[in-house]
């Protein structure tokens, strides 16, 4: 069976991005360990960065899910704008939109829109160290706008949907 690594974003002194009192840490965090349950009910294999309200640097993370042998590598944040509800939606960031972590990201998206959210698509960010420097296919995902109200209402009433349409995307592409 595959193996995943799960990177629950920011942590520990690096809140990520903050709007009325509400860290991106903390969502995150709750989030990717209900994926990782999901996961491992279905028999994946789960490497998890954290597990706890700890920080470890993006470089780490990668060497982590790197030194495991994952077989894939997500990490899940919160969106940010400058403006309150200035925006809305799901974004999956790739190193390139070609291969295997495109596909992931493109699976993962869909499910998120099914839920609820607009899909802003597959978008490739070469500069980010999760994605440059592991070894495997790579994606980060942005789950909905922390400052954005009608993002938050749909990440907390739908919470349970969202972390299995994560999942559903991920053992999408395993199945692939």
């Amino acid at each position: 069976m595959a193996l995943v690594v799960l990177d629950a974003g920011h942590g520990g002194g690096n809140p990520g991005a903050v709007y009325n009192g509400r860290q991106e840490k903390d969502d995150v965090l709750a989030l990717t360990l209900a994926v990782g349950r999901i996961l491992e009910a279905r028999g994946v294999d789960v490497y998890y960065t954290r597990t706890t309200d700890v920080y470890e640097s993006p470089y780490q993370k990668a060497m982590e899910g790197n030194e495991v042998g994952a077989d894939y590598f997500v990490s899940i944040h919160r969106n940010s704008s400058p403006y309150p509800n200035q925006y809305t939606g799901v974004e999956t960031l790739v190193y390139n939109r070609y291969g295997r972590a495109a596909q992931l990201a493109a699976n993962i998206n869909y499910q998120l829109e099914q839920v609820g959210f607009v899909n802003q698509g597959v978008n490739e960010r070469r500069g980010l160290v999760v994605l440059n420097a592991t070894s495997m296919p790579a994606v980060l995902v942005e789950v909905g706008f922390i400052n954005t109200d009608a993002d938050n209402v749909l990440f907390d009433d739908r919470f349970n949907e969202i972390a299995l349409a994560i999942a559903d995307g991920i053992s999408q592409t395993i199945n692939m």
